[in-house]
């Protein structure tokens, strides 16, 4: 039986090649849903039908309606990534304005198993909300990668990622 993973993007320098995501799980042997933050979901607007192509699913950014049925399967586990820094305070402190956090924001406390992998840049990772955030969602179940988890993963300084060099196999062997 395939397991059921929930990629989650949302809008940070990485996520322009989450299909290299998406393909890195299919290759774990994962049943990849993909779930982009609004934002996120901008970026990839022309291109959405190779997302669905290459998930076999709808590519969902905001919730259904009431009256929907579940568009996906349920998750086997969540991985966000990569997790923007304001995705990270939004969801440390509870809102879930967005699907992309709304379902982790349930997901982990529904006993699925949930990992984030945060990319963003030292000047937002300076914002006194961030270290707070990461302990709030650790403190939850959240597998939160960072400083030594991935190879001492430290934020980027501004404008000077290297989001093609995302660690999409160390973020889906933390699973």
């Amino acid at each position: 039986m395939t397991r059921v993973l929930y990629l989650i993007g949302c809008a940070a320098g990485p996520t322009r090649d989450i299909d290299d995501g998406v393909r890195a799980a299919q290759t774990a042997g994962w049943d990849v849903c993909l779930l982009l933050t609004p934002s996120a979901a901008r970026w990839w607007e022309a291109r959405m039908p190779e997302l669905v192509e290459l998930t076999g699913h709808p590519v969902r950014s905001q919730y259904k309606l009431p009256w929907e049925a579940d568009a996906l399967p349920p998750a086997d586990a969540m991985l966000v990534a990569p997790l923007s820094c304001t995705s990270l305070n939004k969801w440390g402190h509870g809102i879930a304005d967005t699907l992309a956090i709304g379902l982790v924001s349930e997901g982990v406390h529904l006993g699925v198993p949930v990992v984030a992998v945060p990319y963003f840049n030292q000047a937002q990772a300076a914002q006194p909300a961030v270290p707070r955030s990461i302990e709030t969602l650790r403190q939850q179940g959240v597998r939160v990668l960072t400083g030594p988890d991935l190879d001492h993963y430290t934020p980027h300084l501004p404008k000077r990622g290297r989001p093609a060099a995302f660690p999409w196999r160390q973020a889906l062997a933390a699973l």
